[in-house]
């Protein structure tokens, strides 16, 4: 392989930027609890929300994600960290492959609080949020290993070796944290 072909690689990966509308969120960010709880007063306001897909469903003219919801973090990733706080539907104007958008990946949307729809989960009926998208993103689950553990210096010293960035380890410099095997 050519030594020049790495460079060129990291800063194509470095431009690629997320859609304007999941990388900021509204004026108001609007949570999923305080719209949950009274959706007639927070129709039509803008929302970003995020989570996990649990289901897909294809009819004729549109696609209901049905995703667990997870708040955001400040780049619009599902934050794994916090509780999840219940269910909502993503309403999408288009066909989604249930290949791709398959059940357990991780997807933020950016659109309009439309209303609540009524979904049947194992046998009680539940009242969801549905949130009639203008964007959305599915995140690839290899996003989450190039997370830098520390700035300057190694706050985990069993991720990159021998303590600052970039990560030595074996007589060489790599550009992402060591992972153990084991």
């Amino acid at each position: 392989m050519k030594w020049y072909l790495l460079p060129i690689c990291l800063l194509l990966n470095a431009c690629a930027n997320l859609p304007p509308a999941i990388e900021h969120a509204p004026a108001y960010d609007l949570g999923y609890k305080e719209a949950s709880q009274n959706i007639a007063k927070y129709k039509n306001s803008p929302v970003r929300w995020g989570g996990i897909i649990v289901d897909v469903e294809n009819e004729q003219t549109k696609t209901l994600v049905q995703v667990l919801y997870y708040p955001l973090e400040g780049d619009g990733r599902p934050d794994f960290d916090e509780q999840n706080q219940g269910r909502f539907l993503i309403e999408v104007p288009e066909f989604l492959d249930p290949a791709i958008y398959t059940a357990g990946k991780e997807i933020t949307a950016a659109g309009i609080l439309k209303g609540d729809d009524e979904r049947t989960i194992g046998k009680k009926v539940m009242r969801l949020p549905l949130v009639l998208a203008t964007t959305t993103y599915l995140w690839s689950s290899w996003d989450r290993y190039y997370d830098y553990y520390g700035y300057g210096f190694d706050y985990y010293p069993y991720y990159g070796g021998y303590g600052y960035y970039p990560y030595y380890w074996g007589g060489y410099y790599r550009p992402y944290p060591y992972y153990r095997y084991w």
